[in-house]
């Protein structure tokens, strides 16, 4: 370990120095010698790192939304040859490499801040060892040995030895039962995060090495803890705790916010997206109209809980745009009044024409118009000339028509007279 640590000497010094500038302020509020301003100093000196680190994270995220745009492409490989193994790694390698994205780019962070662990790690160790190091002077040190976190001091470990821990003027019970409840917890946050992102933020419907190394990490990170943590500090232990902590934290918002797409956490986030825009008619952020966009710029490779969203606009009369805003369809438009208000049908029905009786038809119509004086008023037909036809009025019905029906038993057109009967 000191020779990995020599690697990292380049960064003692400024690790060291950050923690001394942070005593100075927690030190002036709780004490200089306490656990409370050198364990809030480890503490913030985590989050200033993180905070470094975001550009990093948000570089991570795109490179695997940039995976998950794969996913079909990794389907059609792993459906080709399902029965080579070998060939089909190398077309996933191939693909990789086509389109610049890495698979191990979730590991970036964590390589990222492992320089300051190594640092951190070393400083604490030289603090247990009696040695002053980089802006640690001597009595910086004697202050950080009498500090005490829930009775064990920062220097101490699960594997130091009783008469070590009295040196250090401290109960070797105590310094176990604190490092063991501090190990399980630094290992449950790490397996938890793991476990999240593998059963929330994941398209289980594509089988890829990323998922199956993603999987093996949620079970080697935990016990890896558990291992190593036995010979860490209670310093580092509270360095590590708070950086998982951190990390989990933030893996629940991008969860929340931007899941991926395919993945449980995207049904959810599509399912509140959907009943917010259903109510105010509008999307609220950036981040939603960037979603927006995403699903509407996808066209048929909409998965299926994509779909069910564009089409739960669609039956409250709203349509998704190109630019991830939402605004109201055509039958919705349609369906408002004109100053505004909507009816209270919701898209509006097709108007179907009046359907007029027999009558009406061959009176002129509903409106009860006038016919000219040369139009025949019955379609009975007749062979003889309109102008030698005499213009007799037809018998009014019982039921209101002016039309003459035929009688019962008689042909109709002119008929012959009957001739008289003989007696």
């Amino acid at each position: 370990m000191d020779t990995i640590a020599s690697l990292f000497s380049f960064i003692t010094t400024p690790v060291s120095w950050v923690i001394v500038q942070f005593h100075k302020v927690y030190g002036a509020v709780f004490g200089p010698d306490t656990g409370w301003a050198w364990g809030l100093s480890i503490v913030s000196l985590v989050i200033l790192i993180r905070i470094c680190l975001i550009p990093l994270f948000v570089k991570q995220i795109k490179a695997t939304r940039a995976m998950q745009t794969l996913q079909p492409e990794m389907k059609k490989i792993q459906e080709r040859y399902k029965n080579d193994k070998q060939r089909q790694s190398e077309e996933m390698m191939k693909l990789y490499k086509e389109t610049g994205t890495n698979p191990l780019s979730s590991c970036l962070p964590i390589l990222a801040q492992s320089p300051f662990f190594f640092a951190l790690y070393h400083v604490l160790n030289s603090i247990a060892n009696n040695d002053t190091i980089g802006s640690i002077n001597q009595s910086l040190l004697d202050s950080a040995q009498k500090a005490h976190i829930f009775g064990a001091p920062l220097a101490a470990k699960f594997t130091d030895s009783a008469s070590d821990v009295a040196a250090l003027d401290a109960s070797l019970t105590t310094v176990r039962i604190v490092t063991a409840v501090m190990i399980v917890m630094m290992s449950a946050s790490q397996f938890y995060t793991q476990r999240q992102l593998m059963t929330k933020n994941v398209d289980t419907t594509v089988k890829t090495p990323f998922m199956q190394q993603q999987k093996m990490l949620m079970y080697v990170f935990p016990v890896m803890f558990a291992v190593f943590g036995i010979n860490f500090p209670v310093g580092v232990l509270v360095y590590w705790l708070t950086t998982n902590v951190w990390t989990m934290g933030q893996q629940m918002y991008v969860i929340h916010n931007n899941p991926t797409p395919g993945s449980k956490a995207q049904a959810a986030y599509l399912e509140r997206l959907t009943k917010h825009v259903t109510n105010h008619g509008k999307t609220r952020s950036r981040g939603e109209k960037a979603i927006v966009k995403a699903i509407v710029a996808k066209g048929r490779d909409r998965n299926e809980f994509e779909r069910k969203f564009i089409n739960a606009l669609s039956k409250t009369g709203l349509a998704a745009q190109a630019d991830g805003t939402v605004v109201k369809g055509e039958a919705q438009a349609a369906a408002e009044t004109e100053d505004g208000t909507p009816t209270t049908g919701g898209t509006p029905k097709r108007q179907q024409p009046k359907r007029q009786s027999k009558s009406q038809r061959q009176s002129g119509g509903a409106s009860g118009a006038p016919k000219a004086a040369d139009e025949p008023t019955s379609l009975i037909k007749s062979d003889e000339p309109e102008d030698a036809k005499p213009a007799t009025p037809a018998k009014k019905q019982p039921g209101g028509s002016s039309r003459s029906k035929a009688q019962s038993g008689q042909r109709k057109g002119p008929q012959r007279p009957k001739s008289p009967s003989k007696k």
